[in-house]
Protein backbone atom coordinates (compact mmCIF):
# COMPACT_ATOMS: atom_id res chain seq x y z
CA UNK A 1 0.00 0.00 0.00
CA UNK A 2 -1.05 2.63 -0.71
CA UNK A 3 -2.17 1.52 -4.20
CA UNK A 4 -5.81 2.57 -4.44
CA UNK A 5 -8.28 0.52 -6.44
CA UNK A 6 -9.90 2.99 -8.79
CA UNK A 7 -13.61 3.66 -8.80
CA UNK A 8 -13.51 5.25 -12.24
CA UNK A 9 -15.03 2.75 -14.64
CA UNK A 10 -17.83 4.27 -16.68
CA UNK A 11 -16.97 6.84 -19.30
CA UNK A 12 -19.33 8.22 -22.00
CA UNK A 13 -19.95 5.57 -24.65
CA UNK A 14 -18.42 7.63 -27.47
CA UNK A 15 -15.06 7.90 -25.68
CA UNK A 16 -13.74 4.78 -27.35
CA UNK A 17 -10.08 5.13 -26.31
CA UNK A 18 -7.59 7.27 -24.45
CA UNK A 19 -7.15 9.67 -27.36
CA UNK A 20 -10.87 10.47 -27.48
CA UNK A 21 -10.88 10.86 -23.68
CA UNK A 22 -8.00 13.33 -23.97
CA UNK A 23 -8.88 15.34 -27.05
CA UNK A 24 -12.65 15.88 -26.75
CA UNK A 25 -12.56 17.52 -23.29
CA UNK A 26 -9.52 19.58 -24.27
CA UNK A 27 -11.11 20.98 -27.41
CA UNK A 28 -14.77 21.28 -26.49
CA UNK A 29 -15.33 21.48 -22.72
CA UNK A 30 -15.91 24.88 -21.14
CA UNK A 31 -17.00 26.00 -17.70
CA UNK A 32 -19.05 29.19 -17.46
CA UNK A 33 -19.92 31.43 -14.55
CA UNK A 34 -16.62 31.44 -12.68
CA UNK A 35 -15.90 34.91 -11.31
CA UNK A 36 -12.22 35.12 -10.56
CA UNK A 37 -10.61 38.16 -9.00
CA UNK A 38 -7.18 38.65 -10.56
CA UNK A 39 -4.10 39.68 -8.62
CA UNK A 40 -0.65 40.33 -10.05
CA UNK A 41 2.17 38.87 -7.94
CA UNK A 42 5.46 40.69 -8.49
CA UNK A 43 8.47 38.36 -8.36
CA UNK A 44 11.93 39.00 -6.99
CA UNK A 45 13.51 38.70 -10.45
CA UNK A 46 11.40 41.57 -11.82
CA UNK A 47 8.80 39.45 -13.58
CA UNK A 48 5.25 38.67 -12.49
CA UNK A 49 2.64 35.92 -12.13
CA UNK A 50 -1.10 36.45 -12.53
CA UNK A 51 -3.21 34.79 -9.83
CA UNK A 52 -6.96 34.21 -10.04
CA UNK A 53 -8.85 34.01 -6.76
CA UNK A 54 -12.22 32.95 -5.49
CA UNK A 55 -12.38 34.36 -1.96
CA UNK A 56 -15.24 33.82 0.47
CA UNK A 57 -13.40 34.44 3.74
CA UNK A 58 -12.81 30.74 4.35
CA UNK A 59 -9.95 29.53 6.52
CA UNK A 60 -8.99 26.83 3.97
CA UNK A 61 -7.32 27.31 0.57
CA UNK A 62 -6.89 25.11 -2.47
CA UNK A 63 -4.10 26.06 -4.90
CA UNK A 64 -4.67 24.84 -8.48
CA UNK A 65 -1.75 24.38 -10.90
CA UNK A 66 -2.43 23.97 -14.63
CA UNK A 67 -0.65 21.89 -17.24
CA UNK A 68 1.61 22.68 -20.20
CA UNK A 69 0.21 25.62 -22.20
CA UNK A 70 -2.82 25.69 -19.94
CA UNK A 71 -4.13 28.50 -17.75
CA UNK A 72 -6.61 29.24 -14.99
CA UNK A 73 -9.30 29.45 -17.68
CA UNK A 74 -9.05 25.79 -18.69
CA UNK A 75 -12.05 23.61 -17.93
CA UNK A 76 -10.02 21.26 -15.73
CA UNK A 77 -9.08 24.21 -13.49
CA UNK A 78 -12.41 26.04 -13.44
CA UNK A 79 -14.33 22.86 -12.64
CA UNK A 80 -12.54 22.09 -9.32
CA UNK A 81 -12.52 25.82 -8.57
CA UNK A 82 -16.31 25.79 -8.68
CA UNK A 83 -16.64 22.42 -6.96
CA UNK A 84 -14.47 23.21 -3.94
CA UNK A 85 -15.54 26.84 -3.57
CA UNK A 86 -19.01 25.42 -2.88
CA UNK A 87 -17.53 23.23 -0.15
CA UNK A 88 -16.00 25.89 2.02
CA UNK A 89 -12.65 26.45 0.33
CA UNK A 90 -11.09 29.60 -1.05
CA UNK A 91 -9.42 29.04 -4.42
CA UNK A 92 -6.13 30.28 -5.87
CA UNK A 93 -5.67 29.30 -9.54
CA UNK A 94 -2.33 30.59 -10.78
CA UNK A 95 -0.95 31.11 -14.26
CA UNK A 96 2.58 30.23 -15.24
CA UNK A 97 4.66 32.90 -16.95
CA UNK A 98 3.21 33.74 -20.40
CA UNK A 99 -0.01 31.77 -19.71
CA UNK A 100 -2.30 34.48 -18.29
CA UNK A 101 -3.05 36.28 -21.54
CA UNK A 102 -0.31 38.87 -21.08
CA UNK A 103 3.30 38.26 -22.06
CA UNK A 104 5.86 38.41 -19.29
CA UNK A 105 8.71 40.89 -19.04
CA UNK A 106 11.69 38.54 -19.00
CA UNK A 107 12.95 35.87 -21.45
CA UNK A 108 12.54 33.25 -18.72
CA UNK A 109 9.65 30.84 -19.36
CA UNK A 110 8.18 28.04 -17.28
CA UNK A 111 8.90 24.31 -17.27
CA UNK A 112 8.16 21.14 -15.29
CA UNK A 113 10.88 21.81 -12.74
CA UNK A 114 10.49 25.57 -12.27
CA UNK A 115 9.55 25.32 -8.62
CA UNK A 116 10.68 28.84 -7.72
CA UNK A 117 7.43 30.16 -9.21
CA UNK A 118 5.06 27.72 -7.52
CA UNK A 119 6.99 28.37 -4.28
CA UNK A 120 6.30 32.10 -4.66
CA UNK A 121 2.60 31.37 -5.20
CA UNK A 122 2.37 29.07 -2.19
CA UNK A 123 4.22 31.55 0.02
CA UNK A 124 1.80 34.24 -1.10
CA UNK A 125 -1.16 32.01 -0.27
CA UNK A 126 0.31 31.30 3.16
CA UNK A 127 0.74 35.02 3.78
CA UNK A 128 -3.06 35.41 3.73
CA UNK A 129 -3.33 33.53 7.01
CA UNK A 130 -5.06 30.34 5.83
CA UNK A 131 -5.06 27.58 8.42
CA UNK A 132 -5.09 24.70 5.91
CA UNK A 133 -3.87 24.47 2.32
CA UNK A 134 -4.20 21.64 -0.20
CA UNK A 135 -2.39 21.59 -3.55
CA UNK A 136 -4.02 20.15 -6.69
CA UNK A 137 -2.01 19.92 -9.91
CA UNK A 138 -2.72 18.70 -13.42
CA UNK A 139 -0.15 17.17 -15.75
CA UNK A 140 2.90 19.49 -15.65
CA UNK A 141 1.38 21.36 -12.71
CA UNK A 142 1.24 18.12 -10.76
CA UNK A 143 4.91 17.48 -11.49
CA UNK A 144 5.80 20.98 -10.33
CA UNK A 145 4.08 20.53 -6.98
CA UNK A 146 5.60 17.08 -6.49
CA UNK A 147 9.10 18.46 -7.02
CA UNK A 148 8.31 21.40 -4.75
CA UNK A 149 7.14 19.11 -1.93
CA UNK A 150 10.07 16.75 -2.32
CA UNK A 151 12.88 19.28 -2.40
CA UNK A 152 11.92 21.23 0.72
CA UNK A 153 10.08 20.84 4.00
CA UNK A 154 6.76 22.60 3.37
CA UNK A 155 4.96 24.77 5.88
CA UNK A 156 2.91 22.69 8.32
CA UNK A 157 -0.27 24.36 7.04
CA UNK A 158 0.14 22.53 3.72
CA UNK A 159 -1.79 19.40 4.58
CA UNK A 160 -1.64 17.36 1.38
CA UNK A 161 -1.54 17.30 -2.39
CA UNK A 162 -3.30 15.66 -5.34
CA UNK A 163 -1.95 15.19 -8.85
CA UNK A 164 -3.71 14.05 -12.02
CA UNK A 165 -2.16 12.76 -15.26
CA UNK A 166 1.38 13.56 -14.14
CA UNK A 167 4.46 12.82 -16.26
CA UNK A 168 6.38 11.74 -13.17
CA UNK A 169 9.33 10.90 -15.43
CA UNK A 170 9.68 13.71 -17.97
CA UNK A 171 12.09 11.88 -20.28
CA UNK A 172 9.83 8.82 -20.37
CA UNK A 173 6.82 10.99 -21.19
CA UNK A 174 8.76 12.72 -23.98
CA UNK A 175 9.63 9.32 -25.43
CA UNK A 176 5.95 8.33 -25.33
CA UNK A 177 5.05 11.47 -27.27
CA UNK A 178 7.27 10.35 -30.13
CA UNK A 179 5.36 7.11 -30.64
CA UNK A 180 2.42 6.42 -32.94
CA UNK A 181 -0.67 8.58 -32.60
CA UNK A 182 0.76 10.29 -29.52
CA UNK A 183 2.95 12.34 -31.82
CA UNK A 184 -0.04 14.62 -32.46
CA UNK A 185 0.25 15.99 -28.92
CA UNK A 186 3.93 16.82 -29.20
CA UNK A 187 3.35 18.45 -32.57
CA UNK A 188 0.54 20.59 -31.19
CA UNK A 189 2.43 21.62 -28.05
CA UNK A 190 5.60 22.46 -29.96
CA UNK A 191 3.67 24.52 -32.51
CA UNK A 192 2.00 26.58 -29.78
CA UNK A 193 5.24 27.07 -27.84
CA UNK A 194 7.12 28.18 -30.97
CA UNK A 195 4.42 30.72 -31.76
CA UNK A 196 4.53 32.02 -28.18
CA UNK A 197 8.32 32.27 -28.14
CA UNK A 198 8.39 34.16 -31.45
CA UNK A 199 5.64 36.46 -30.22
CA UNK A 200 7.54 37.13 -27.03
CA UNK A 201 10.70 37.92 -28.97
CA UNK A 202 8.88 40.87 -30.53
CA UNK A 203 8.70 42.63 -27.15
CA UNK A 204 11.55 41.04 -25.17
CA UNK A 205 15.21 40.92 -26.20
CA UNK A 206 15.94 37.21 -26.52
CA UNK A 207 17.77 34.75 -28.76
CA UNK A 208 15.29 32.78 -30.89
CA UNK A 209 17.69 31.61 -33.58
CA UNK A 210 16.74 28.18 -34.89
CA UNK A 211 13.27 28.20 -33.31
CA UNK A 212 11.42 28.10 -36.62
CA UNK A 213 13.14 24.81 -37.52
CA UNK A 214 12.29 23.06 -34.24
CA UNK A 215 10.12 19.95 -34.66
CA UNK A 216 10.07 18.26 -31.23
CA UNK A 217 10.50 18.93 -27.52
CA UNK A 218 14.18 18.00 -27.42
CA UNK A 219 15.02 20.40 -30.22
CA UNK A 220 12.95 23.11 -28.52
CA UNK A 221 14.83 22.62 -25.27
CA UNK A 222 18.19 22.65 -27.03
CA UNK A 223 17.38 25.73 -29.13
CA UNK A 224 15.54 27.75 -26.48
CA UNK A 225 15.13 26.36 -22.95
CA UNK A 226 18.86 25.95 -22.30
CA UNK A 227 19.49 29.53 -23.43
CA UNK A 228 17.08 31.10 -20.95
CA UNK A 229 17.57 28.58 -18.13
CA UNK A 230 21.35 28.51 -18.01
CA UNK A 231 21.54 26.34 -14.91
CA UNK A 232 21.25 23.27 -17.17
CA UNK A 233 24.22 22.12 -19.24
CA UNK A 234 22.37 19.96 -21.77
CA UNK A 235 18.93 18.62 -22.64
CA UNK A 236 19.68 15.40 -20.75
CA UNK A 237 20.85 17.38 -17.71
CA UNK A 238 17.63 19.39 -17.91
CA UNK A 239 15.40 16.30 -18.04
CA UNK A 240 17.31 14.54 -15.27
CA UNK A 241 17.04 17.48 -12.88
CA UNK A 242 13.43 18.54 -13.45
CA UNK A 243 11.71 15.15 -13.37
CA UNK A 244 9.57 14.78 -10.25
CA UNK A 245 9.82 11.04 -9.58
CA UNK A 246 13.21 11.38 -7.89
CA UNK A 247 11.65 13.74 -5.33
CA UNK A 248 8.67 11.55 -4.41
CA UNK A 249 10.46 9.55 -1.67
CA UNK A 250 11.10 12.80 0.23
CA UNK A 251 7.43 13.83 0.44
CA UNK A 252 6.18 13.65 4.03
CA UNK A 253 2.53 14.66 3.58
CA UNK A 254 -0.27 12.69 1.90
CA UNK A 255 -0.04 12.79 -1.91
CA UNK A 256 -2.47 11.17 -4.35
CA UNK A 257 -1.36 10.47 -7.94
CA UNK A 258 -4.10 9.48 -10.40
CA UNK A 259 -2.63 8.37 -13.75
CA UNK A 260 -4.81 6.47 -16.22
CA UNK A 261 -3.33 3.36 -17.81
CA UNK A 262 -4.54 4.50 -21.24
CA UNK A 263 -3.04 8.00 -20.93
CA UNK A 264 -1.43 8.62 -24.35
CA UNK A 265 1.21 10.94 -22.88
CA UNK A 266 2.59 8.72 -20.12
CA UNK A 267 5.12 5.91 -20.41
CA UNK A 268 5.70 3.03 -18.00
CA UNK A 269 8.03 5.04 -15.74
CA UNK A 270 5.24 7.54 -15.00
CA UNK A 271 3.51 5.01 -12.72
CA UNK A 272 5.59 4.82 -9.49
CA UNK A 273 4.14 1.49 -8.36
CA UNK A 274 7.08 0.24 -6.28
CA UNK A 275 7.35 3.53 -4.47
CA UNK A 276 3.67 3.68 -3.62
CA UNK A 277 3.65 0.08 -2.41
CA UNK A 278 6.38 0.91 0.08
CA UNK A 279 5.30 4.40 1.09
CA UNK A 280 3.11 5.67 3.88
CA UNK A 281 2.42 8.95 2.08
CA UNK A 282 2.29 8.33 -1.69
CA UNK A 283 -1.08 7.02 -2.87
CA UNK A 284 -1.28 5.81 -6.48
CA UNK A 285 -4.48 5.21 -8.42
CA UNK A 286 -4.31 3.77 -11.95
CA UNK A 287 -7.72 3.63 -13.66
CA UNK A 288 -7.80 1.57 -16.84
CA UNK A 289 -9.51 4.48 -18.59
CA UNK A 290 -9.43 8.24 -18.33
CA UNK A 291 -6.98 9.53 -20.93
CA UNK A 292 -4.92 12.61 -20.10
CA UNK A 293 -6.72 15.04 -17.76
CA UNK A 294 -9.99 13.52 -18.98
CA UNK A 295 -11.81 11.19 -16.57
CA UNK A 296 -15.19 12.32 -17.91
CA UNK A 297 -18.35 11.10 -16.19
CA UNK A 298 -21.55 10.53 -18.20
CA UNK A 299 -24.26 13.17 -17.74
CA UNK A 300 -22.39 15.05 -15.01
CA UNK A 301 -21.04 18.57 -14.74
CA UNK A 302 -18.13 17.15 -12.75
CA UNK A 303 -15.37 14.77 -13.75
CA UNK A 304 -14.04 11.87 -11.72
CA UNK A 305 -11.12 14.11 -10.74
CA UNK A 306 -13.25 16.31 -8.49
CA UNK A 307 -14.73 13.26 -6.76
CA UNK A 308 -11.32 11.60 -6.30
CA UNK A 309 -9.85 14.82 -4.88
CA UNK A 310 -12.82 15.25 -2.55
CA UNK A 311 -12.44 11.69 -1.27
CA UNK A 312 -8.72 12.06 -0.68
CA UNK A 313 -9.09 15.36 1.13
CA UNK A 314 -11.81 14.15 3.47
CA UNK A 315 -10.81 10.51 3.99
CA UNK A 316 -7.01 10.63 3.89
CA UNK A 317 -5.57 14.12 4.33
CA UNK A 318 -7.80 15.20 7.16
CA UNK A 319 -8.18 11.78 8.73
CA UNK A 320 -4.41 11.95 9.27
CA UNK A 321 -3.98 15.64 10.08
CA UNK A 322 -6.94 15.64 12.49
CA UNK A 323 -4.82 13.51 14.80
CA UNK A 324 -1.91 15.92 14.69
CA UNK A 325 -1.55 19.19 16.61
CA UNK A 326 -2.12 22.24 14.42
Amino acid sequence: MPIRKSKYHKRPWYFINGHFETIIPSLFYEVEGIDYVRERLELDDGDFLDLDWIKKDNTRLIILSHGLEGSSDRHYIKRPAEYFSKQGWDILAWNNRSCSGEMNRLPRFYHHGATEDIAAVIDHGLSHGYEEIVLIGYSMGGGMQQKYLGERAPDKRIKGAISFSVPCNVQNSAEMLRKGASRIYEKRFVKRLKEKILSKAEVVDMDVSGIKDVKNFRQLDEQFTLKVHREYSSADDFYNKITSDQYLPNIKIPLLIVNAINDPMLGDKCYPIDLAENSDNIYLEMPEKGGHVGFTLPKSQWSYMEHAADWFISEVIFSQTSKQPR
